[in-house]
């Protein structure tokens, strides 16, 4: 299934004042997207170039220290770059990403959230950060995704 950047933002506004819209939109991309579901991050927040998720700490995600593993972490932040990315897309343009780091700060914990931004998108390699924070408002890692735009022929 492939979902055009306008067409994710037109569900998202259709389905986000709903009772429940948001939760049901951020399982449908779980779906779509089936690794980055398996964190179970919700979407706050999405409009072209911009998206902000939130990620509540599990056990499921943990790590044997008792925070958030790295590689969630990693996931978020790639999920939210790719949501900012896709909202911003003209149609029939798509993005692979081509790689992805991350730099850590401190554990994660709790409630993290986090906001990816994208400003004009043209026709090449694209880097989008992706900032995660806990709930005291400290960075605990910053994702960045370099990703390649093609046409979607």
């Amino acid at each position: 299934m492939t979902v055009s950047g306008d067409g994710l933002v037109r569900w998202w506004k259709r389905l986000r004042p709903l009772p429940g819209g948001a939760w049901l939109f951020s399982r449908a991309i779980g779906w779509v997207v089936p690794y980055s579901g398996s964190i179970r991050a919700r979407v706050v927040d999405l409009r072209p170039g911009y998206a902000q998720l939130t990620l509540r700490e599990r056990r499921g995600i943990r790590q044997h220290l008792g925070s958030v593993h790295a590689v969630a972490l990693v996931n978020l932040g790639e999920l939210t770059s790719g949501l900012a990315l896709l909202s911003a897309l003209p149609p029939g343009a798509r993005a692979i990403v081509l790689a992805l780091s991350a730099d850590y700060f401190k554990k994660a914990r709790g409630r993290l959230t986090s906001v990816g931004s994208v400003g004009s998108v043209g026709s090449e390699d694209l880097r989008v950060e992706a900032e995660i924070r806990d709930a005291a408002d400290d960075v605990v890692c910053r994702v960045t995704a370099r990703w390649r735009i093609g046409s979607g022929e």
